[in-house]
């Protein structure tokens, strides 16, 4: 029986399939032509054949030159091809929609920022740019939708995103294609691509609290605000306006507050102490899972956009 490869499902499926396909037909070809060669060598100047041995150690530089750059330009020019796909697949665009995706042994945790959650699965509509940003809750795992041609490794303690823009509605298996654990093999989901009309109202039938909102209730619930809140006698950093802005650190550096940031400034907070303040952080690893620390930085997103939006009025 011959396998059927996936379909094409999403904008890039068709350059990644042509580009294999390349890759195939030009490695092929020039291995064909290296045994080719290569067994008529060694028929026609076998031992005791009577071929003309004559000017065997001539050297032929044209023909040593030829059969030299050929393939090189041949091999570079596929390479070339590969990195300008790579740094499509690697580059969303500006306007790709987020969804948050915590990975975890054994299951895909979905969270879309007007709070509509998912298990081992993940809606989305036709022709829109979707972002993923994911992390793991555990070990690393591998975010796969076959019909997509897309996979990106999700790792513990960082974030990685993925972006794809789907092009054909139905349903699509996806899988994690890195060995995590026992049960690797039942980390599958699936991935519902809807018209944008039944996406609208799949996102309206299960709205919820909001990322945002949620990070505002963690942010109190654990404390964080007994510090970082305007009435706190806590010497701490002001976080409104923090997201984006470039952070002064103790050793003299500078860093850019993103989720990264973030990130780490709740989990590890000693590894990288902002200038002016004593290292009194402590650390909420193991305390908290990933999809907390989510919603908190969806909610220091939120305000940064409020204060900026507060300075215009002004």
């Amino acid at each position: 029986m011959i396998a059927m490869a996936p379909p094409q499902a999403s904008s890039l499926a068709g350059s990644v399939d042509t580009l294999f396909d390349m890759m195939l037909a030009l490695t092929g070809t020039v291995s064909v032509a290296v045994f080719v060669v290569m067994i008529f060598f060694c028929v026609k100047y076998r031992r005791r054949s009577h071929a003309d041995r004559t000017g065997a150690n001539r050297t032929r530089v044209g023909v040593e030159i030829t059969w030299t750059l050929v393939p090189f330009v041949m091999f570079m020019a596929l390479f070339g091809w590969s990195i300008s796909l790579w740094s499509r697949m690697r580059t969303p665009p500006a306007d790709a929609a987020p969804i948050y995706v915590v990975a975890k042994q054994w299951m895909w945790k979905v969270q879309h920022p007007g709070g509509q959650r998912e298990i081992d699965s993940l809606h989305v509509p036709r022709d829109q740019p979707i972002r993923l940003v994911m992390t793991s809750q555990d070990v690393i795992h591998s975010f796969y939708v076959p019909a997509f041609r897309q996979k990106q490794d999700v790792l513990p303690g960082r974030y990685t995103q993925l972006w794809f823009t789907a092009t054909r509605e139905g349903d699509y298996p996806l899988l994690c294609s890195q060995y995590c654990g026992t049960d690797h093999a039942r980390m599958t989901g699936t991935v519902s691509v809807m018209k944008p009309a039944d996406y609208a109202r799949w996102l309206q039938a299960h709205a919820s609290t909001g990322l945002a909102e949620q990070g505002a209730e963690r942010f109190r619930r654990f404390g964080c605000s007994g510090c970082h809140g305007s009435q706190s006698d806590v010497h701490a950093p002001d976080l409104d306006g923090l997201y984006g802005s470039t952070v002064p650190l103790t050793d003299g550096s500078q860093v850019r507050a993103d989720d990264r940031y973030i990130h780490d400034a709740i989990m590890l907070p000693r590894k990288q102490v902002a200038a002016g303040y004593a290292p009194i952080m402590p650390s909420y690893s193991g305390r908290i899972g990933e999809d907390d620390v989510l919603a908190l930085i969806a909610y220091l997103k939120s305000r940064r956009t409020a204060t900026e939006a507060a300075r215009e009025q002004h």
